[in-house]
């Protein structure tokens, strides 16, 4: 049996679409291999897609993340295309597709964010909680991360296995994880002028019914900084939408016409 990564890595380590544009997935803070899979079911029609996995062990600030993530994507991913990457990011994801966009902009050819943490110190309650979380024992911690499902998910919106699934990734995220996610996200910063450098479309997807972050209100605000951005709203999602039974995301992008390979065909 091969040793677990201790660095991050793709879950599909391999091409599955020749052809087709990479599509690098990047998954917010509980993010496993199963949740990972439910999260871009649907993709794989259009593209060839990466989903990045941040080992447990790999604990870090948002620079050492951002490189990492930027040397993986060139060292693995470009070489294999002549034409595009796209790049998605929920949650925590958003806020490092955020900075890999500021970082390295003729990377990817779009981008969709989907309900981007980009706004959580605009929540003060989850703000202190994320202080006050350091100092719990594993045990009250993990009941604590189990009664914030409902802030985290429409679980009404799910089918029974994809609660499951999300209830299993929660609690496998242990607190030392959670701690130094949930600092990065408190320092998390892009200022307006970085995001109005970067020229390439940007479809942002917020849920209306977010308990979690003002999702809505953060997207809005980043398309008045994004040159080339446009908005989708969610009506009747929750923060995880992902795993939503009407939600898929390959056909909101069709709908957007977000899928250059697809255009001329939509």
């Amino acid at each position: 049996m091969s040793e677990k990564p201790d660095r991050p890595y793709f879950l599909n380590s391999s091409a599955t679409n020749f052809g087709y544009p990479i599509l690098v997935f990047l998954p917010g803070m509980d993010e496993s291999v199963v949740l990972s899979r439910l999260q871009t079911a649907g993709l794989e029609v259009g593209f060839d897609v990466r989903s990045l996995i941040i080992p447990p062990a790999f604990l870090c600030d948002w620079d050492e993340l951002t490189k990492t993530a930027i040397d993986l994507i060139q060292s693995q991913l470009k070489p294999l295309v002549s034409s595009s990457i796209y790049l998605c990011g929920e949650s925590f994801g958003g806020c490092l597709a955020l900075k890999l966009m500021v970082a390295a902009p003729n990377l990817f050819e779009k981008v969709v964010l989907v309900n981007p943490a980009s706004s959580f110190n605009r929540r003060p309650w989850i703000h202190w909680g994320s202080l006050i979380s350091r100092l719990l024992p594993e045990w009250l911690y993990q009941i604590t991360s189990i009664g914030f499902l409902p802030f985290l998910a429409s679980l009404g919106r799910m089918t029974p296995e994809n609660r499951q699934i999300l209830f299993k990734s929660v609690r496998s995220v242990q607190i030392e994880n959670s701690v130094q996610r949930l600092s990065m996200m408190r320092h998390f910063h892009i200022s307006s002028k970085e995001l109005q450098q970067f020229y390439k479309p940007v479809l942002l997807i917020a849920s209306q019914g977010d308990r979690l972050l003002p999702s809505v209100p953060e997207a809005k605000r980043l398309q008045r900084d994004l040159p080339n951005a446009e908005v989708v709203i969610l009506p009747h999602s929750g923060h995880a939408c992902l795993l939503e039974t009407d939600v898929n995301l390959y056909q909101i992008m069709l709908k957007m016409k977000f899928i250059s390979h697809l255009a001329n065909n939509t």
